[in-house]
């Protein structure tokens, strides 16, 4: 399997993965935008206009011609929408490939917005949004972005505020496409059971003739912080979750490698750390998650769990103790390399499928303009010392890098802050 990049003439950027022996091809097409692109009064567009990329384009009119082509060749089918890119995908038996490939360019490049039906989508978006903020595990995650960046794109939510939704326009999302949808910010990605030239043949047809028009960018992330920050939400739950979210790195950045080892110390497996600590040892949470979320500008080192309410700032205190523990001691070269083989063995297993070959592959090259291979990749993890993760704990964990975002029966976000020093 090896991945080969080209650029056509108008600037689209393309990734083809030959796998002769796949039964299945996955064609993905990524777009560089996403909340970071819009503005505070069009907040939740990109999400938006990505589920009204699916209700009919001049081709197949209708959100039922759509799913009904995809349903019949029994293809896997969706899109996503982040902060910084943009996402259309279907996956099928080699068999349907053109097909597949044609709905999946038809959606990104012709949808015609029909405003019945994004009337329709309004309430289904809306719907989305409050269904988010019922699930605590995943709202807290929406809150340590605010509580970091405030308001300014970077802490904005993905999917808006509703009194956004509800005044969206049909030609909110015809500018919008053609400011953000040219060639030169999508990557069109096809991994799977199909030949090169055939894969570059459908691409080059549908794709080819763009016109490279100008791209609108963002306003960069202002990263500003002195001391300990706190958002609490209070809610009436039997259980409080939170994130501890440190600053970190852009996605550029060559400590990236170290600063993965460095959460795989705190929480990969279930011999790590945090897991034994919390779990085994004080049997307080039933998950616990360390990992780090690099950007193009801007980048955040976080932990998370959800615990008793009683004991919330006993688990917050433990997980920062284990925090500081990693500043003054060096880890033993037996865990660090059981950190690097779980790393290094997960990327290969989640490199299986052809979707998920995809979305590596592709998900470099929208935001990084180049690719690693998983080998590449899991050199950099080899190469790390106990030293660099020392070294990384002491330029992380600082209590003006510490933020702490909760939801649970709390009101006064003042208790907390006794607790919040590594």
């Amino acid at each position: 399997m090896k991945a080969k990049k080209t650029i056509l003439k108008n600037g689209l950027r393309v990734i083809t993965i030959p796998m002769k022996e796949s039964p299945t091809v996955t064609a993905l097409v990524l777009v560089e935008t996403g909340s970071k692109y819009e503005t505070r009064e069009l907040n939740g567009l990109s999400h938006f206009l990505e589920h009204m990329c699916f209700k009919g384009t001049v081709k197949r009119p209708t959100a039922r011609d759509i799913s009904t082509e995809l349903d019949t060749m029994g293809a896997q089918y969706n899109a996503f929408t982040g902060q910084e890119y943009t996402g259309y995908y279907a996956k099928s038996d080699v068999k349907h490939f053109k097909k597949i490939f044609d709905v999946v360019s038809d959606i990104y490049l012709n949808s015609t917005f029909p405003e019945t039906e994004m009337e329709k989508e309004k309430g289904v978006i809306i719907e989305e949004i409050n269904m988010y903020e019922d699930l605590p595990m995943r709202h807290v995650q929406d809150m340590l972005m605010e509580v970091l960046y405030g308001d300014q794109p970077a802490g904005w939510n993905i999917a808006g505020p509703i009194e956004n939704i509800k005044k969206m326009k049909r030609d909110d999302f015809v500018k919008y496409k053609k400011e953000q949808y040219v060639p030169k910010a999508t990557t069109v990605v096809v991994a799977g059971g199909v030949s090169e030239k055939e894969m570059m043949q459908e691409i080059k047809k549908a794709f080819g003739d763009l016109k490279n028009d100008k791209k609108f960018g963002k306003i960069k992330t202002i990263e500003k912080q002195d001391k300990p920050n706190i958002k609490i939400k209070h809610k009436a739950t039997d259980q409080t979750h939170f994130v501890l979210g440190f600053r970190a790195f852009d996605i550029f950045n060559k400590k990236n490698a170290i600063l993965s080892v460095l959460s795989g110390v705190l929480g990969a497996g279930m011999s790590s750390r945090l897991f034994y600590k919390l779990r085994e040892e004080m049997g307080v949470c039933y998950y616990v998650r360390a990992n780090t979320d690099p950007y193009t500008d801007h980048g955040v080192f976080q932990i998370s769990s959800g615990v008793d309410n009683k004991r919330v700032k006993e688990v917050i205190t433990a997980i920062l103790e284990e925090c500081s523990k990693l500043k003054d001691e060096l880890v033993s070269e037996k865990e660090l390399n059981k950190v690097k083989e779980i790393f290094i063995s997960g990327m290969k297993m989640g490199l299986e499928a052809t979707d998920d070959i995809a979305n590596f592959y592709g998900g470099q090259e929208i935001l990084l303009k180049k690719i690693e291979s998983a080998e590449e990749k899991a050199k950099k993890i080899k190469m790390v010392t106990p030293k660099q993760v020392r070294d990384m704990a002491r330029e992380i964990f600082k209590n003006d890098k510490l933020n702490l975002a909760l939801i649970g029966p709390f009101n006064d976000s003042k208790e907390f802050l006794p607790f919040l020093k590594v």
